[in-house]
C-alpha cells in the first residue's frame, strides 16, 4: 500500500479520446557528409502514437534524437525511412502548420523588437486580425509575467525571460499541437512551475503537448507517457506508472503515533521482515514546494523585485473562454442599459401666509403702453420690381 501526495497528472482531462493527433511508423533519419556518405543515424526506426489530450514525453541523454524528432515532427527536416502523420496529414501540410504551436530549444527571436511587437508579428502570420492580436498579447504577457516589460527590447532579455516570451509565441494562434524543446531551460523555479501549470492546463481543455526535456523531475510531474531514446532508438516507452512502479516495495504513511503504538507496529512487522528492511523517517516535501513557500511569503511581504515577476493565470483564450476585442467590450458596455440617477428629495417648506393687498396690487391691469414710432431712417421704401426686371432683361440680352 502506498500512501502519497495524490497525482497532478490526475487531472488531465477526462476528455481524452482514442483520436490519434501524432503517428510514427518506423521513421529513421541518417545524416550524410559531402560526398553523401553515411555520417550519423541519429534517429532509427522509431514507432509511437500520441493521442488528442495526451502530455507525451521524449526522454533521453543528448545526442539521443529528441531534437532531430522533434524537428521530422515539424516538416523541417526530411526523414530517410519512415512514415509520419501529423492530424492525418504530412507534416508539411501548410493547414496543419497552422495547428501546431513550437517553442526551440534554442529562442530564435527578432533582437530590436520588443515583447508586444514580437507577438504581433508572429499573430499576423497566422492572419490574425489586429484587435485579436492585441488581446491575445496582453493575455500572453500577463500570463508569462512580462507585461511589467513590453516596452523593452528581446535582445536585453535574460535567457529565462526569452523563454517565457518564446511560450508566448508558441501559443498565440490558440493552437491543437504544441511541441515543447526543453520549455523550462534557463527558467527560475516559479517559471517552472508556472510552465508545469500551464501544460496541465492545456491538456485539460484537449490540447496534446509533446515535450521534450532534459528534466526528469518536470516530465514525471505533468507526462501522462514517456518514451526514452538512446542512440536514436525507443529504449522504453509507456505510462509513468507501469515504468516506475516498484511492486515489490510498499510505502505506509500515518500521522505522528505514541510511542507504545509505535513500538507495537514495529514487533508487529518484524515478525515477518528482517529489522534491517524497516525503515521509520519523517516524510518531506520536495525542494520545489518548498521554495515557491518562501517566495510566497516574501510577496506577502511587499517585497520588490525588477526581474521576471510570477505570471497570472492561464490566458483566457487557451482556456477556452472567449472574451471580445476592446472594440467588442466597449460596445457591450455602451448597449447595457444604465440605471438612471434618482433625484434626491427635497423638503418644501410651508407657505407664508399670503398678503391680500398686495396681491391685488399685482393683479390690477395697467394701461397698455403705446409701441413707438420708427423713425424715418428705420423706414424702407418699397421696390421697385419692374425696374429691376428690366435691368436684369437688358443684361441677359432678352427682349423687354
Amino acid at each position: 500500500m502506498m500512501l502519497t501526495e495524490p497525482n497532478r497528472k490526475s487531472e488531465i482531462g477526462n476528455q481524452k479520446s482514442g483520436e490519434v493527433v501524432v503517428s510514427v511508423r518506423g521513421l529513421t533519419k541518417v545524416f550524410k557528409d559531402f560526398w553523401n556518405r553515411p555520417k550519423a543515424r541519429a534517429v532509427d526506426n522509431v514507432d509511437f502514437d500520441v493521442r488528442r489530450g495526451e502530455v507525451f514525453g521524449l526522454l533521453g541523454p543528448n545526442g539521443s534524437g529528441k531534437s532531430t524528432t522533434v524537428k521530422l515532427l515539424l516538416g523541417l527536416l526530411y526523414p530517410t525511412k519512415g512514415h509520419i502523420e501529423v492530424f492525418g496529414h504530412s507534416p508539411r501540410h501548410v493547414a496543419t502548420k497552422s495547428r501546431i504551436g513550437y517553442l526551440p530549444e534554442e529562442s530564435y527571436l527578432y533582437r530590436y523588437l520588443n515583447s508586444r511587437e514580437t507577438l504581433d508579428f508572429f499573430g499576423n502570420l497566422f492572419h490574425l486580425d489586429r484587435g485579436e492580436r492585441n488581446n491575445r498579447a496582453e493575455q500572453l504577457l500577463e500570463m508569462v509575467g512580462l507585461s511589467q516589460t513590453r516596452t523593452r527590447a528581446v535582445g536585453e532579455f535574460s535567457k529565462g525571460m526569452q523563454r517565457r516570451i518564446g511560450l508566448a509565441q508558441a501559443l498565440i494562434n490558440d493552437p491543437d499541437l504544441i511541441i515543447l524543446d526543453e520549455p523550462t531551460s534557463g527558467l527560475d523555479p516559479i517559471g517552472c512551475r508556472e510552465i508545469k501549470d500551464l501544460i496541465l492546463a492545456l491538456a485539460r481543455r484537449g490540447k496534446t503537448v509533446i515535450l521534450s526535456s532534459h528534466l526528469l523531475s518536470d516530465v514525471e510531474d505533468v507526462c501522462d507517457r514517456v518514451v526514452i531514446l538512446y542512440g536514436g532508438k525507443v529504449q522504453a516507452m509507456g505510462t509513468l506508472k507501469e515504468l516506475l512502479a516498484a511492486p515489490d516495495t510498499l510505502r505506509i504513511t500515518t500521522p505522528v503515533l505514541p510511542r507504545e503504538t509505535m513500538e507495537r507496529v514495529l514487533e508487529i512487522l518484524r515478525k515477518d521482515v528482517a529489522s534491517d528492511k524497516v525503515r521509520v523517517d519523517n516524510p518531506t516535501q520536495n525542494l520545489e514546494s518548498y521554495f515557491l513557500e518562501v517566495v510566497e511569503k516574501a510577496k506577502r511581504a511587499a517585497a520588490e523585485t525588477s526581474g521576471a515577476q510570477s505570471g497570472a493565470r492561464v490566458a483566457a483564450y487557451l482556456r477556452g473562454e472567449e472574451e471580445g476585442t476592446g472594440h467588442t467590450r466597449m460596445l457591450e458596455r455602451l448597449t447595457v442599459p444604465q440605471a438612471q440617477p434618482v433625484a434626491p428629495a427635497t423638503i418644501t417648506p410651508a407657505s407664508p401666509p399670503v398678503d391680500e393687498k398686495k396681491l391685488e396690487s399685482l393683479t390690477k391691469s395697467e394701461p397698455a403702453t403705446p409701441a413707438p414710432k420708427p423713425s424715418p431712417a428705420a423706414q424702407e421704401k418699397p421696390v421697385d420690381l419692374s425696374k429691376a426686371d428690366e435691368k436684369l432683361s437688358s443684361l441677359l440680352g432678352k427682349p423687354k
